[in-house]
C-alpha cells in the first residue's frame, strides 16, 4: 500500500479524481456516468500519443513530430478508405509510415547524435509539408459510415472499444516494461546512458526501438483520429506535440528521463483531454484550453525541477556528512 501511494501515477490519478470532484461541485450535472466516461473516451488518441512519448521520454531524448505523424497516417489511410482500399490494408500502410518516421527520428537522434528536439522539430516541418501535398486545400472526409460508427461501439459499460483497446495497451507495454528484462532497458538508457552500455545494454538500438514504438502509436491514434473524428485537414494532429508532453509530465515521468511509467502517462492524458470539456461545465469557453495546458505544462516542469534539484542537493549533503564522519573516526584513531 505505501509503495502504491508513494507512486507518481498515484498523484496523477488523485488529481484527476479532485479535478472531476471540483467541477462536480460547480456544476453537479456533471457528476454522471455519462460525461465521466465520455472525458475517458475522448482521451484515447492522447493515451496512446502520450504513451508513444512516454517511450522517447523514458531514453532521455523527445519527439516534436507526433501531432505531423499522426495527422499524416490520418490523412492517408483516410484517402484509402476513402477510395475503397481494404480497410486492413490501408492500417498495415498508415502503421508502416508511423514505424518508418520512428527508425528515421532514432537514427537521427541515436545513431547520428542530433538533439532530438532539433531533429524531430525538422521531421515535424517535412511531415506537415508531405500532409500538405497529401490533403491540400480540401478534406478527406467521403468515409464509410461502417468506419466512422466503430468509434461510437462500447465495449465495457460506456467505455468504447478504441478506450478499452487502448487500456489494455498500455496495460500490456507496462507489464513488458516492467517485468521483462528488455523492457528495463529503456528507464536504464534514460537514467545512465553511459552506465547502461558497460552493463551490456545497447543504448543505440534502445533509443532507437523508443522512437520506432513512439512513430507506431502515433500512427495507431491517427488511424482512431480519422475513425473518430470522420474528418481529416492539412491541420489534423496540430499542437498534439504538446499534449502529449503535457500528458508525459501530468503522469509523473521526468523529463530528463528514467522515471515514470506509461500508466502515469495515460492518466495524463485523461486530463489533457478532459480540460476542454470540463471548461463547458464550468461556464469558461474551450478556446482556454491550449493556455491551460501550458500553465500545466511549465508548472509541472518547475515543481520537477525543483525536486530534481533538492535530491541532488540532499544527496550531496549526505555524502559530505558521510565523509566528515569518516575522517572525524580516523582522527580519533
Amino acid at each position: 500500500m505505501k509503495k502504491i501511494l508513494k507512486a507518481r501515477e498515484t498523484t496523477s490519478f488523485l488529481f484527476l479524481a479532485a479535478l472531476f470532484l471540483l467541477v462536480g461541485i460547480i456544476n453537479p450535472s456533471f457528476l454522471t456516468l455519462s460525461n465521466i466516461s465520455a472525458c475517458f473516451n475522448t482521451s484515447v488518441v492522447y493515451t496512446l500519443i502520450a504513451v508513444g512519448m512516454a517511450f522517447a521520454i523514458f531514453v532521455g531524448e523527445i519527439d516534436v513530430s507526433v501531432g505531423s505523424n499522426l495527422g499524416l497516417v490520418a490523412a492517408v489511410v483516410g484517402t484509402m478508405i476513402q477510395n475503397g482500399s481494404n480497410w486492413f490494408a490501408a492500417f498495415a500502410v498508415g502503421i508502416c509510415i508511423g514505424a518508418v518516421v520512428g527508425l528515421i527520428n532514432g537514427w537521427g537522434v541515436a545513431v547520428m547524435k542530433i538533439p532530438s528536439l532539433i531533429f524531430t522539430l525538422g521531421t515535424n516541418g517535412i511531415l506537415r509539408g508531405m500532409m500538405y501535398l497529401q490533403v491540400g486545400a480540401e478534406q478527406v472526409n467521403q468515409l464509410p459510415k461502417a468506419f466512422k460508427d466503430i468509434s461510437s461501439m462500447t465495449l465495457v459499460g460506456s467505455f468504447t472499444i478504441y478506450y478499452c483497446c487502448a487500456v489494455l495497451l498500455t496495460l500490456l507495454i507496462h507489464a513488458l516494461l516492467t517485468r521483462t528484462r528488455k523492457g528495463r532497458y529503456f528507464i536504464a538508457v534514460g537514467d545512465n546512458a553511459g552506465g547502461a552500455e558497460l552493463v551490456g545494454i545497447p543504448a543505440t538500438r534502445t533509443k532507437v526501438l523508443a522512437y520506432v514504438i513512439c512513430g507506431v502509436l502515433s500512427a495507431i491514434g491517427g488511424i482512431i483520429f480519422c475513425s473518430r473524428i470522420g474528418i481529416v485537414t492539412s491541420l489534423s494532429g496540430n499542437g498534439y506535440e504538446m499534449k502529449a508532453v503535457a500528458a508525459c509530465v501530468l503522469g509523473g515521468i521526468s523529463l530528463s528521463g528514467g522515471v515514470g511509467s506509461v500508466i502515469g502517462a495515460a492518466i495524463g492524458a485523461v486530463i489533457m483531454a478532459s480540460i476542454s470539456y470540463l471548461l463547458v461545465f464550468m461556464n469558461f469557453s474551450s478556446n482556454y484550453d491550449n493556455a491551460i495546458t501550458g500553465v500545466i505544462l511549465i508548472t509541472i516542469v518547475v515543481i520537477d525541477a525543483l525536486m530534481q534539484h533538492r535530491a541532488a542537493v540532499n544527496n550531496r549533503h549526505a555524502r559530505l556528512s558521510a565523509r566528515t564522519a569518516a575522517s572525524g573516526k580516523e582522527g580519533t584513531k
